[in-house]
């Protein structure tokens, strides 16, 4: 496969990330992390190559993920937890949104409202 066929390849692991329901990179960017212009500078990974950001996703779609250091969200305040699993299981479903959807959608309109 030429270079310009692939993906982005995950930083972490080094293997192409082939779905946007899969991606850290877009993940972030649908949360607002990442500005439009910055996408195709920023490094990419599998969202289960991020667990700190993934172990917050709440779907029946994304197999859990723990986190064993400081940032686990076990050790952290309950109602932070709640916050961040409401807003990047959002972000999560919404990726799958852009992914099913049976047409295009402006990447401008990726990310959801704050």
């Amino acid at each position: 496969m030429a270079k310009c066929d692939q993906g982005y390849l995950c930083e972490v692991c080094g293997d192409e990330v082939t779905s946007i329901v899969e991606s850290d990179l877009y993940l972030r960017y649908v949360l607002g992390q990442l500005d439009a212009e910055k996408l195709h500078l920023s490094p990419e990974r599998h969202l289960r190559c991020n667990p700190v950001l993934s172990q917050y996703i709440d779907d029946e779609r994304f197999d859990p993920v723990t986190v064993d250091s400081d940032f686990d969200k076990r050790v952290l305040d309950a109602t932070f937890v709640s916050q961040q699993t409401e807003r990047v299981s959002r972000a999560y479903r919404r990726l799958w949104q852009i992914a099913q959807s049976e047409t295009p959608i402006s990447l401008l309109e990726y990310p959801i409202d704050s």
